[in-house]
């Protein structure tokens, strides 16, 4: 039984201008999911925004971490020096995603921080048109903000690596 081959292997960017293009590139994909959970939150059904966000973040946080070549996979594929360097700088830039495989349980934990979100918006709903539009702006600001700082967090730790020589070759 042949094993498929991984086409989505991505290495960490190579210089500094790389990792600006993956951070960019990154950031607005984070503002693309954003404009979805904010639609899914102006839907009066209470419940759903919080079941998409759930999604849409879990598939974010894994584009994310593949972009920068922070999967799990692919730092396990990193050598060893590399590797705790790469779990170092994520714990130093409070990256606890980086390099993670995304649960939904560590989800639920990131998007407990934002608890004043999900009462507001189920608050909000309450009130017709005003309500929902609300609440659909405050999914997307609190959606935006925490895709934008894990965004940073793994350029940070990209530019550790790159610092540290990952791209240069062994003697």
């Amino acid at each position: 039984m042949r094993s498929r081959k991984d086409t989505h292997w991505t290495l960490v960017p190579a210089s500094e201008r790389d990792i600006a293009a993956v951070r960019e590139r990154c950031r607005q994909l984070v503002r693309r999911r954003a404009m979805v959970s904010a639609g899914m939150a102006a839907v009066p059904l209470p419940g759903l925004d919080i079941v998409s966000d759930l999604r849409l973040f879990t598939l974010l946080i894994d584009d994310i971490n593949q972009e920068f070549g922070l999967s799990e996979q692919q730092i396990e594929r990193l050598q060893p020096k590399f590797r705790l360097i790469a779990y170092e700088a994520a714990i130093g830039v409070g990256g606890m995603l980086v390099g993670k495989l995304v649960t939904r349980e560590v989800v639920m934990q990131v998007l407990r921080k934002t608890g004043f979100k999900t009462v507001v918006r189920q608050a909000g709903k309450l009130v017709p048109l005003a309500g929902q539009l609300a609440s659909a702006g405050i999914g997307f600001y609190a959606f935006r903000q925490i895709g934008y700082q894990h965004v940073d967090a793994c350029a940070s730790v990209a530019q550790q690596l790159l610092s540290a020589g990952v791209h240069r070759p062994t003697a």
